[in-house]
């Protein structure tokens, strides 16, 4: 591991202690050496499947990293950096200034880079767990969406079939009562024809009857 702000600090002590430049393999050496003595990775003890931490310090505290006793977190010193007597000078007078501050403290530099990686590592596991759980809500929720679309044409194929079978028996009805009218017609037209030798005026209808809206009134 290997990040731009490990190189920030520990170039100086790098070439305070050995007198290598801030881009020599003495350099990075210290880097990896440093990063690796944090070997434990993050154990969160709070639950990272629910919403998403309302800041940084939450996925901390969820990792159980606790802040140095001396106060000097690698944040602590983001902030020495930032101080209005030293944000305008020269780099490497910011990093002699920071470096005589800490040893004035006794605090160690390897410290605050230790802190740097105990938090890198917290946000990198963090954003592993979240990451596998967003995949897994998405594995989840797409096979719930296979199966509501499944359901949705079986349904969809049932529908239709009821559609059809119903048109199919209005068809049937109609076809059946077509013919009944035909031999309806037949008979009146015989009853007709037998009545017509005996009155002058024919009562028998022959035909359709007309269609009335309303229902027939029952006699009182």
């Amino acid at each position: 591991m290997s990040k731009k702000w490990y190189n920030y600090f520990v170039s100086v002590e790098g070439e305070n202690a050995t007198g290598a430049s801030e881009d020599s393999p003495a350099a990075a050496q210290t880097v990896a050496d440093i990063a690796a003595s944090v070997r434990m990775e993050p154990q969160f003890t709070a639950n990272t499947r629910g919403p998403m931490p309302s800041s940084f310090e939450d996925i901390y505290h969820a990792a159980e990293i606790q802040p140095p006793t001396h106060g000097y977190t690698v944040f602590k010193v983001a902030e020495m950096l930032k101080n209005e007597h030293i944000r305008d000078l020269p780099p490497e007078i910011k990093r002699s200034s920071v470096l005589l501050a800490l040893e004035a403290a006794g605090v160690k530099l390897e410290e605050v880079i230790q802190d740097a990686v105990r938090r890198d590592k917290a946000l990198d596991a963090f954003e592993r767990v979240r990451r596998k759980s967003a995949d897994e809500l998405e594995a989840k929720k797409t096979e719930e969406n296979r199966q509501v679309q499944a359901e949705m044409e079986r349904m969809l194929a049932e529908l239709r079939a009821k559609v059809q079978a119903n048109n199919e028996a209005i068809a049937r009805e109609k076809e059946t009562f077509t013919s009944w009218l035909k031999e309806k017609q037949q008979e009146e037209q015989k009853i007709a024809d037998t009545i017509a030798y005996f009155v002058s005026a024919n009562p028998i209808s022959v035909g359709a009857t007309p269609q009335s809206d309303a229902p027939p009134k029952a006699d009182r």
